[in-house]
């Protein structure tokens, strides 16, 4: 008996620690202003009208960044008639407004590119690397999501077609009130982001 009830601590400790690693990371969004590049200001406030902002991260040069991004123009365009903006961010310390708007002009980029001064969001939100994606409310300022779009990319490797469309669902979840399942969700692969020393 003493053996069950040491069974049940251990597995009731176990699932605590899961769940306070699961709150540890969606952490909640911080409040900014922040300049994209095309010289626009930012804030949080101002997307208070939406149910939802898709957050992308943005990394000049970074391959899998680059090619991520019809995936995620795909996921904006099916969920237009939706009450959710998308947009992007960049925290690269080397990455300034105009190497941003260089690339966004090269490859086509028709999102907003924040420039994360101080890097504010990105280490709020626990950012390790690019082409990774955050679901926000923006009222709450709870993070209900992040992870890769899809399982369309690896390092090294690339699949033809997804066959795991992880941004998607967990629009589809919190769009019908519920809560992702965080357990299932791989991490995402992306370059990785270059940091101040703090």
């Amino acid at each position: 008996m003493k053996l069950l009830g040491k069974l049940f601590i251990s597995c009731a400790m176990v699932f605590m620690t899961m769940g306070a690693v699961a709150d540890e990371w969606l952490r909640s969004i911080p409040d900014f202003e922040l300049i994209d590049h095309l010289g626009a200001t930012h804030t949080l406030e101002q997307y208070a009208d939406k149910d939802f902002v898709v957050f992308y991260v943005n990394g000049v040069g970074c391959p899998i960044a680059r090619i991520a991004l019809p995936n995620y123009r795909e996921v904006r365009d099916e969920y237009a008639s939706q009450n959710i903006d998308f947009i992007m961010f960049n925290a690269n310390i080397q990455d300034d407004l105009g190497r941003i708007a260089k690339e966004a002009a090269e490859f086509g980029i028709d999102f907003p590119i924040l420039k994360d001064d101080g890097q504010v969001l990105a280490k709020a939100l626990g950012v390790e690397r690019t082409a990774e994606v955050f679901i926000v409310n923006p009222n709450s300022r709870e993070v209900l999501y992040r992870g890769p779009i899809n399982d369309q990319l690896g390092y090294e490797t690339q699949r033809n077609n997804a066959s795991q469309h992880y941004l998607k669902d967990a629009l589809d979840t919190v769009l019908a009130g519920g809560t992702v399942n965080m357990n299932n969700i791989p991490d995402s692969k992306g370059c990785l982001i270059a940091f101040f020393d703090t």
